[in-house]
């Protein structure tokens, strides 16, 4: 079942979007839904959760326009419904509780959950850029990210990239901030 028609971004503005996306549990429902449509069914099996659970989430999900159903059919008298993301990616607001950083925490909790024997490539590099060095890595990150979306295969295992290019605080602003 195609998302070809999906909206390319999604852009979270509400407390309620932002509520849902915030979620660890609601990230991974949103990773099983990333390239095909699923029924609570599957996604109950694929993240772990119980039936009922799962129903919770993507209901929470769907409300905040996260999710939509995208087909219905009959199966035994029950009408079975396929959920799909809203759009191919998410934008989050800028700053804030809430923000890029919840993602970065849920995806170093998938990082911690994945087998230990499966092949990992995770780095840290600490750099110093102009600014336009930084503008353009950040540019080129995000070119290379969506590259490698474009090839994704649904009939492939999932593979998981992130990525953050950020500016840490000095030392005075975060012993100011520890006090």
């Amino acid at each position: 079942m195609p998302t070809d028609d999906l909206p390319e971004t999604f852009h979270v503005t509400t407390d309620e979007q932002l509520r849902a996306v915030s979620n660890l549990t609601r990230h991974r429902i949103m990773a099983v839904l990333r390239f095909e449509p699923a029924t609570i069914t599957q996604i109950a099996e694929r993240v772990g959760l119980a039936k009922g659970s799962s129903s919770y989430h993507v209901r929470l999900l769907e409300r905040a326009g996260l999710v939509r159903v995208v087909r219905t059919r009959k199966v035994r008298g029950v009408t079975e419904r396929y959920y799909a993301m809203a759009a191919r990616s998410i934008v989050l607001p800028d700053r804030g509780e809430g923000g890029p950083d919840v993602l970065m925490r849920h995806a170093v909790a998938d990082l911690e959950a994945a087998p230990v024997d499966g092949e990992r490539h995770v780095r840290m590099a600490h750099l110093r850029l102009t600014d336009e060095q930084f503008a353009e890595l950040g540019a080129r990150l995000q070119a290379l990210a969506d590259e490698y979306r474009q090839l994704s295969d649904p009939s492939l295992p999932d593979a998981s990239l992130v990525f953050a290019l950020f500016h840490p605080a000095s030392r005075a602003q975060a012993e100011g901030e520890a006090e």
